[in-house]
Order: C-alpha cells, then sequence, then structure tokens
C-alpha cells in the first residue's frame, strides 16, 4: 500500500448527546476530528501507511490527540511538539428542518502558530505517494499558509501526487483572502476537490448550481470544470454533490472529469443521517484510495461515494469503514441486514 501523508489541525470536538442543543445538556461527548486528520484515518482503515502532520501542546490533551491517532493506525512520527493548546469545536447535531451547529474556539493553537523549523519536509516526503491537504489549514492562520506552501513544494520536489479538498470557511476567511492564497497553491496541485461554494469562494469559479433550492445537476459543472482543469493544469477535478432535504435526509452522488471524460456516480439516499460532519473528509479519502488501486476514475469514485455515503451512519468526524464495506455498499448491497 502507500505511503500518504496529510496535514493540518486536529481538534477537540465537543458534542451534546443524541440530538440536544448546547442550552439543555449538562454534559459534553469528547472526541477527535479535522479535515486532513479525517482522511489520514480514512486510508489507514484502507490499508495505507498514513502520516499526519501537525503541532500539538506537550500536556495531557495533546498526548491524547496523539493516542487518538495511534489508536486507528496513523503514524504520528512527523507530529511536532509544543505550543499551548488544542483548537476546539463545538457540534450540535440537528435533525429534521433543524440544521447542525458549529461553534469553533481553536485561535492560537498549536498549529496554527508553528514555525518552518517545527518541520523537515523533505524528511517527511521522502518516499510518500500521496499528500493531501485542505483549505481549512492555510485559513486559521498566515503562519500555517506558509506551511502548506513549504510542503507542497517539498512533496512537488519528491514527486508526489498532491490533492487538494478547497473547503472554504467563511468563519475563517474571506473570499478575497481564500483566492489571494489558494490560487497561487493550485499550482502544485494534481487532484482538486471542492464543492459549488468552495469553486466560487476559494478560486473565483461559479458553477450553475444551487445548492439550498436542492440544483445540484452534475450538468452545471462540466464547464466550470473545463475551466478549471486548463487554468491549473489538475489532474483530475471531482465534487460531491448533496441535495439537502433535510438535516436528516440527504441525496448523495459525485462528478469526476479527467480532462477527457465526466464520469457521475450512482445516487444515495440517505435517511436518517446519524451525523453528516467529515462526509466531505471521507469522500476525499476514499477518492485518493480509489484513484490509487482503481483502473478506472469511474471505479475510484463510486468507492469515494459509497465509503462518503457509509460515514453518513456513523457518529463523530472519522469514517470508521473496512475496504470491504465499501465495496459491497460500491456493489448495491445497501439493505442495511444484519451480518451474520
Amino acid at each position: 500500500m502507500a505511503k500518504i501523508v496529510t496535514m493540518g489541525e486536529i481538534m477537540l470536538r465537543l458534542t451534546p448527546p443524541g440530538n440536544s442543543r448546547f442550552v439543555q445538556c449538562d454534559s459534553l461527548c469528547l472526541e477527535f476530528g479535522g479535515g486532513e486528520a479525517n482522511v489520514a484515518l480514512s486510508v489507514a482503515n484502507y490499508g495505507h501507511d498514513a502520516y499526519f502532520v501537525t503541532k500539538l501542546p506537550k500536556h495531557e490533551i495533546g498526548q491524547a490527540t496523539v493516542n487518538f491517532l495511534r489508536r486507528y493506525g496513523v503514524h504520528t512520527d512527523y507530529i511536532a511538539r509544543g505550543g499551548d493548546r488544542v483548537g476546539i469545536y463545538f457540534q450540535e447535531t440537528g435533525s429534521a428542518m433543524r440544521a447542525s451547529k458549529v461553534i469553533y474556539d481553536r485561535a492560537h493553537s498549536a498549529i496554527s502558530e508553528a514555525e518552518p523549523s517545527d518541520f523537515d519536509f523533505d524528511k517527511i516526503f521522502e518516499g510518500a505517494d500521496w499528500f493531501h491537504w485542505t483549505g481549512i489549514t492555510p485559513a486559521v492562520s498566515d503562519k500555517a499558509a506558509e506551511l502548506v506552501k513549504l510542503a507542497c513544494e517539498a512533496a512537488h520536489r519528491h514527486g508526489v501526487t498532491i490533492s487538494c479538498d478547497l473547503n472554504f470557511r467563511k468563519k475563517l476567511w474571506t473570499s478575497e483572502k481564500a483566492q489571494s492564497v489558494m490560487r497561487p497553491l493550485m499550482a502544485y496541485v494534481d487532484v482538486c476537490i471542492g464543492n459549488e461554494e468552495d469553486a466560487q469562494k476559494c478560486l473565483g469559479f461559479v458553477p450553475d448550481a444551487d445548492v439550498l433550492a436542492g440544483k445540484t445537476d452534475a450538468a452545471g459543472y462540466k464547464g466550470i470544470f473545463k475551466q478549471m482543469k486548463e487554468q491549473f493544469g489538475f489532474k483530475y477535478v471531482a465534487t460531491t454533490l448533496r441535495e439537502s432535504f433535510s438535516a436528516s435526509h440527504n441525496g448523495w452522488k459525485a462528478l469526476i472529469y479527467d480532462g477527457k471524460e465526466f464520469y457521475e456516480s450512482k445516487r444515495y439516499d440517505i435517511q436518517p443521517i446519524v451525523d453528516r460532519v467529515g462526509g466531505g473528509d471521507s469522500f476525499s479519502g476514499g477518492l485518493i484510495h480509489g484513484l490509487l488501486t482503481k483502473a478506472t476514475q469511474g471505479e475510484a469514485l463510486e468507492f469515494a461515494v459509497a465509503a462518503s455515503a457509509l460515514k453518513h451512519t456513523i457518529p463523530g468526524d472519522v469514517n470508521l469503514v473496512s475496504v470491504d464495506e465499501v465495496e459491497a455498499l460500491a456493489k448495491g448491497d445497501g439493505s442495511g441486514r444484519v451480518q451474520r
């Protein structure tokens, strides 16, 4: 299997039990999550050598975070230790017409204040096959944005395939700032992943799609995908297509383009949703595995969509599924019958 490196911020996730609201609960469930960490955990479950790069404090909360990654098979050799805090996010899980809600408390986290001297990127990417990052990491601070640039340069020197999930977060930066940082970084990217908002806010492209009205016809993306590939030279451009009928009921499929043909996946009707946070990360992890192991982009995409559909059934950020479980769903076994 491949050596896959991801880099970013992993945070504490504090969640009220079930579908409780913040204002009514007197206890919170502690978990961990974060875009690139979620991808590393996914590909580790698929048997790859997954390495997560970040900086975490030396205190017990930092160590608990490291232990969490190790528990699921992610290598932590390249995690720098230092800084004062682990970022936190509070997740209130919605239901029916009530949307989920996220509140961040991540200012001055260790990775947001990390220095280039904390990492030996040439050593990190020695023998690596794939590097994945998201637009969340350069958004957390200017220092983190510089780390992403240095990591991309090193990965490029070592001939590593680079993927980016654009992942625009309006609570972290403006579209103007995002484009000023993200567009230059696209010069290093081979596989670009992003939905309609990401393409617009991070790169300045506007697909013919209205996600709030449930209009996510794949045809609306084709012209934009061609423009993105022509401008940045991506090998693949991919997006998930979410139909959000309610917090508990979504339609889910995806589209990929390799410069020659478009492939649209089968559609999954997901209800009831247990937890949709991490759905995009599980898609990225599935797509990386698919592109590394499948013969065609269509097979790779079907694996990614099936993997991410399964994530919606699992509480927490992380997609704890095996290759066999994903393959079974991709082949049509979505009955949910007890496996004996």
